[in-house]
């Protein structure tokens, strides 16, 4: 009965409460232990000048190893039985480097040694010492092991959460990627033997590079002198048609005789500068674009300062997008425009044909999105960065200062490949003491721009915490709710094998938001590389998919599609040509109601 109850029974419910009420005292304790320690070694990396170049949170890297390290708490026995085994691994592998040395010395054949720890094409360890020299092998080995180990055991924590345990990993591969043996003098056999054959020049010449990057606050991942904009970036010819106080419109001058009769409008990222898409002449989009008689005009969108922290998403809709397509087709004549959106201008497209479509009209073609999202459920690693907590201390940022700087969304972007941009610059400027290279895709991706402060929240609210775009009128624009079912036109999106910012899965997922007929395709290598791949180079390969019945997933496109040497753009250009009409003399640069204001690629690209 419910009344009833012995004696033991009462003082075991009763002296249970008090062992519940000590452990969850203990648990915050251990809590604010662990955040004090996370906040003082994020206080005292503040105060030393490297923080200025190396953007490592080291708070959120000690929140990581603590949660590891209470996890390995939870079952010492098995903790001590991996530890046994990850010594025996480390010991059984120095036996096998030392004994392959010997026969290396006595000029016998050298066997080679396979490890599962090891990962094919990990260039930090490229250098023959590392394999070669027992004492550099065994570093090696022990340093993959424990970050091997360290990965599993932070995969068995929160189970039930994964978007804590993406975190967690992050930052504990941000932690790892830092200690790399590879990045510290003594470890690392090629910069101690350069540091050898040059007599300490060559780290007398780090130590300037260092010093220069400290001045300037930024580690410079390319030879910041080597280019610029106008004169060998951003050189294919045309005028600045118009101008607003948020988008200079460029017109490119024709290359062919005659061209298609729709033109082409890109609508960039704003988070960039629009010439990723006209670097140098051999890789240039939009030279290729006209030599394939298409007419092309580009968005140069404008870099905000403190004044423009007002302006609205629905702003850079009307001021970008719309009024360039109208200028547009006041110049040419047509009736109709086949817009480009590449990553963030992919989603602003996607709203604005949205929008379009409610207003029922249909000045926009065929439209195509490269690396794009729409539907944001599924980001990758970007989710670590963009959190309540997170957006919420953007926006008191920008708050303070209008914007939210490009510096800190170059941080965030070069963390994800942290690596290849951070750490092997660090080897290669500092250690090796070399100068930077003059490559035009590092150069671009250092000269970012501002994000306007009421635009950027709108943006990160609606798609990446709360992925409102996906959800029929949950986003209005000028009073429009919106919603991308409505789009009819047809559509080529593409993506990218090894995208860390827009996950090529989730760029594929327009093909089931939208009603027109669409087209995906999947370039090989990355982000950018895979987009900026001309046909003249012969590198890469990409995925199509000519099935009548649409994929229902991802995956089912993936088993279906057909893999092609060589790049994207040329199946695009197939694609595209026949619904740009027919072929016509060239449309000259502006009009009488728009003349030429100067020579591309204006001015607002050239803004810092």
């Amino acid at each position: 009965m419910k009344g009833d109850s012995s004696p033991a029974s009462d003082a075991a419910e009763k002296g249970s409460k008090p062992i519940a009420i000590n452990q969850r005292h203990a648990e915050i304790a251990q809590a604010l232990l662990v955040d004090l320690l996370a906040e003082t070694v994020q206080w005292l990396w503040s105060t030393n000048p490297l923080h200025k170049v190396l953007p490592i949170n080291w708070a959120e890297a000690v929140r990581a190893l603590s949660a590891v390290s209470m996890k390995a708490a939870e079952d010492p026995l098995e903790t001590t039985a991996a530890a046994a085994q990850l010594g025996f691994q480390l010991w059984a592998g120095s036996l096998q480097s030392w004994a392959a040395a010997t026969a290396r010395w006595w000029g016998l054949p050298d066997a080679p040694q396979e490890r599962e720890h090891e990962q094919k094409g990990d260039k930090r360890f490229d250098a023959p010492e590392w394999a070669l020299h027992p004492l550099y092998d065994i570093a090696k080995q022990a340093y993959l092991l424990i970050s091997e180990e360290l990965g599993r055991r932070v995969a068995q924590i929160e189970e039930h959460d994964p978007a804590k345990r993406r975190k967690l990993t992050f930052h504990l591969r941000q932690l790892t990627d830092a200690l790399s043996p590879t990045n510290f003098l003594f470890t690392n056999p090629a910069a101690f033997c350069r540091a050898m054959e040059t007599g300490g020049a060559s780290l007398a010449e780090g130590f300037r590079n260092l010093l220069g990057d400290l001045r300037n606050e930024r580690l410079s991942m390319t030879d910041f002198a080597a280019f610029k904009p106008g004169r060998n970036l951003a050189i294919t010819p045309g005028k600045i048609v118009y101008r607003n106080r948020l988008i200079e419109l460029i017109q490119y001058a024709p290359r062919t005789p005659r061209n298609f009769a729709v033109p082409l409008l890109f609508v960039p990222p704003w988070i960039n500068k629009f010439y990723i898409l006209d670097l140098q002449p051999q890789n240039s989009f939009v030279r290729y674009l006209l030599e394939q008689g298409f007419s092309v005009f580009m968005i140069s969108w404008k870099n905000p300062d403190a004044g423009m922290e007002d302006i609205t998403f629905a702003e850079y809709m009307s001021e970008g997008p719309l009024a360039a397509s109208e200028v547009v087709r006041q110049i040419t004549g047509s009736p109709r425009v086949h817009p480009v959106g590449y990553c963030i201008g992919g989603t602003l497209l996607a709203m604005t044909l949205a929008y379009l479509a409610a207003q029922n009209d249909f000045r926009f073609g065929a439209a195509t999105f490269i690396v794009s999202l729409q539907d944001f459920s599924e980001v990758g690693d970007t989710a670590v960065f963009i959190d309540e907590p997170q957006i919420t201390f953007m926006e008191q940022q920008m708050l303070q200062r209008g914007y939210l700087d490009s510096r800190d969304m170059a941080d965030m972007f070069n963390l994800l490949r942290a690596n290849d941009l951070i750490w092997s610059t660090v080897v290669n400027n500092y250690l090796l003491g070399n100068k930077p290279p003059a490559f035009d895709l590092l150069y671009w991706n250092s000269d970012g721009t501002r994000m306007a402060r009421a635009a950027h929240s709108f943006y990160l609210r609606n798609t990446y915490l709360e992925n409102n775009l996906v959800k029929s009128g949950k986003i209005s624009l000028l009073g429009q709710p919106i919603d991308l079912r409505r789009i009819e036109q047809d559509i080529y999106a593409v993506g990218t094998e090894k995208d860390h910012i827009v996950p090529w899965r989730t760029a594929w997922r327009l093909t089931r938001l939208v009603a027109g007929r669409t087209r995906f395709s999947l370039a090989s290598s990355g982000h950018i590389a895979g987009i900026i791949n001309p046909p003249s180079m012969n590198k890469g390969a990409f995925w199509s998919n000519d099935a009548a019945d649409p994929a229902v997933t991802a995956d089912e496109w993936l088993a279906g599609a057909r893999k092609h040497d060589g790049s994207w753009w040329v199946d695009w250009v197939k694609w595209l040509a026949p619904r740009c009409g027919k072929e016509i003399a060239g449309y000259s640069l502006g009009s009488t109601a728009f003349p030429p204001l100067c020579d591309a690629p204006g001015a607002y690209v050239l803004e810092q």
